[in-house]
């Protein structure tokens, strides 16, 4: 099967992008999908997404992990969000369909704006680390070392403990640069290692930063190794509501690859 893709970035995160408004390729398997996303034997990518149509909103974001699983993706919608629009879908309700729901998006010349779904928990483990679910779950933990050893060894290591060992975990490291600012690394389960960003990790650790510093409203700035990201949320009672992650998308290159 020959598979026409497009492949986009959002702060580094990369993604094979496929129309499949028709359906032509509703028969791609998981493991035509894992050797597309794999670096050294496919495309390579952080995931891969299918647009399907949808009947409830512009359009449908189908999203795979490189090891075939699915979860939702910030960047990756925020990049989907981009192919849309290039693709010259309609956007009449500013909406897509995700894997959690549906979800609003802005667009403006710079950046692209992701209406994240509410956060109503968030489980503390003293003051330097928590576990929230923002789309997908993610594990917070204060750290000065965001280098890629560090990164990859406190990854692994929560990753793979007993508790999170079965449905596994994303863990991000932050250091806190002031009280709107923060600089973050990133371990993906999924992907089993470091990526240059992370959109619901980076919504994760914006929360955490509010919580810390009990901030009612406004905007954190999140910088990760890929690039500079932002996030809009409102405190409420039990957590967070009107939270947006924000930032730019872009296309990398397009192409076609044959499916032996």
């Amino acid at each position: 099967m020959l598979v026409q893709f497009e492949k986009y970035q959002g702060a580094g995160n990369d993604f094979i992008m496929i129309d499949n408004r028709s359906g032509k390729y509703n028969t791609l398997g998981i493991d035509q999908i894992k050797w597309m996303c794999d670096r050294h034997y496919g495309i390579g990518s952080d995931g891969l997404i299918l647009l399907n149509e949808s009947p409830s909103a512009d359009f449908e974001m189908d999203f795979y992990n490189p090891d075939g699983s699915k979860s939702f993706c910030g960047n990756g919608a925020r990049c989907v969000v981009a192919f849309a629009k290039a693709l010259g879908v309609h956007s009449l309700t500013r909406t897509f369909h995700a894997i959690d729901g549906i979800h609003e998006y802005t667009l403006e010349d710079s950046s692209i704006g992701i209406h994240m779904r509410d956060v109503n928990y968030i489980e503390f483990f003293g003051e330097d680390s928590a576990l929230m679910n923002t789309g997908s779950p993610h594990y917070i933990l204060l750290s000065d070392d965001l280098s890629t050893e560090n990164t990859l060894n406190k990854g692994r290591e929560i990753r793979y403990a007993a508790q999170y060992k079965q449905d596994g975990v994303n863990v991000n490291l932050v250091h806190v640069t002031s009280t709107h600012e923060i600089d973050i690394s990133t371990y993906e389960r999924g992907v089993e290692g470091e990526t240059l960003a992370c959109g619901t990790g980076a919504t994760a650790c914006a929360l955490f930063l509010a919580s810390r510093n009990e901030l009612a409203q406004g905007t954190v700035v999140v910088n990760a190794k890929g690039g500079k990201l932002a996030v809009r949320f409102v405190r409420n009672a039990s957590g967070f509501e009107q939270i947006w992650l924000l930032g730019p998308a872009s296309k990398v290159f397009n192409g076609e690859i044959n499916l032996l």
